[in-house]
């Protein structure tokens, strides 16, 4: 089957920080974009809004966005609580009936809507909602400690600080390389840009790290390294527990440090701030302690995002993490990923010494 043409539904959010969904499919599927539903940013193209995106139209309607021919209507941001406003669903039963099929990533599930799934069924049009979780899912027994691919998980600062933006680019440097590298997607838009996955913060509670130790054993087939997309912060008053499932369950033998280097403040981006964000040095002991609670872990490196400092301070905010912590730092995206690759493969080399693994 051909690939299938987007229109991405980002309405009132597309931005550089907040449209984490629409931006990463745009970043790494672009040429399945056919344009973006946003009436504050509409007559411009997605390179006017995020820097990235070259031509791809940003229009004030569903039937300016139809028009362009979309095979499948994705929704692109995530709204506070993941809840559907009423508005859109007016637009979806419109992408229905014009034969396209919808992906959602909400916790509000489409397919649950009557009238939306009556007029799929109607129209022979598919519903995928990504953060449906599997309903096999078993409690955390350590199994993930015991696979022979070396295991890294993202772990951060906060939430959308980077942390499946960071695997991505380290997976493609990795197989680069020609290292079997499986990216693991724990949330949404990890699903939409690989194909697979589990969306753990709509798991229960009780069976988060199940759902990462699950993820981890099948991503653990074919592979020499498996990269886990990290969730939320282990000091985030409101998804701490997603990260300790992730970093319980996952069993990973190393840590990738996340952190956007202009926020100051847990959910600033969101909300009044009120939480500072301590030291990167902080969070390496935390994440070290916590996680090697269950398995030895320990960081190998730092992540940061700097979208929106000059070059120059981006450097030198790469150049005082590294002096903090010990650790190489730099910024895959904006620059070279090679310090975090290096310090991948030299771990690994390290670890296959230690286990004993065949080559």
């Amino acid at each position: 089957m051909p690939d299938p043409r987007y229109l991405i539904i980002a309405d009132g959010n597309f931005d550089p920080l907040e449209s984490k969904t629409a931006n990463s499919v745009i970043r790494y599927h672009p040429t399945r974009v056919v344009g973006v539903l946003d009436r504050l940013t509409a007559g411009k193209t997605v390179q006017d809004v995020l820097g990235f995106g070259r031509s791809i139209p940003v229009v004030g309607s569903i039937e300016e966005g139809l028009a362009l021919g979309p095979t499948a209507v994705m929704i692109g941001i995530a709204p506070a609580g993941g809840r559907l406003p009423d508005e859109w669903r007016a637009w979806l039963g419109k992408a229905l009936d014009a034969g396209c099929d919808l992906i959602s990533g909400l916790h509000t599930f489409l397919s649950d809507d009557p009238d939306l799934q009556a007029r799929a069924t109607k129209n022979g049009r598919t519903i995928f909602d990504a953060r449906k979780p599997p309903t096999d899912l078993l409690i955390a027994a350590g199994e993930a400690r015991l696979v022979d691919p070396f295991v890294v998980l993202t772990v951060g600062t906060d939430c959308n600080v980077g942390k499946m933006t960071a695997q991505l680019q380290l997976t493609s440097a990795l197989k680069a390389r020609g290292l079997r590298t499986n990216f693991v997607a724990t949330g949404q838009t990890g699903i939409f840009i690989e194909g697979w996955g589990t969306a753990v913060d709509a798991v229960v509670a009780d069976f988060i790290a199940g759902a990462a130790e699950d993820l981890v054993l099948r991503g653990a087939e074919n592979a020499d390294i498996v990269l886990v997309e990290g969730q939320g912060s282990i000091n985030h008053p409101g998804y701490s527990g997603v990260t300790l499932g992730l970093l319980h369950g996952s069993c990973p033998d190393a840590l990738i440090l996340c952190h956007q280097v202009t926020r100051k403040h847990i959910g600033e981006f969101r909300r009044e701030p009120w939480l500072r964000i301590p030291p990167l040095s902080r969070y390496v002991e935390l994440y070290e302690m916590i996680g090697s609670a269950v398995h030895p872990t320990k960081v190998i490196g730092i992540c940061l995002n700097t979208y929106d400092m000059t070059d120059d301070a981006a450097r030198a905010a790469c150049h005082a993490a590294a002096e903090e912590t010990g650790l190489p730092s730099t910024d895959p995206v904006r620059f070279d990923p090679t310090p975090l690759v290096n310090a991948i493969a030299r771990e690994r080399e390290n670890y296959i010494e230690r286990r004993g693994i065949r080559r």
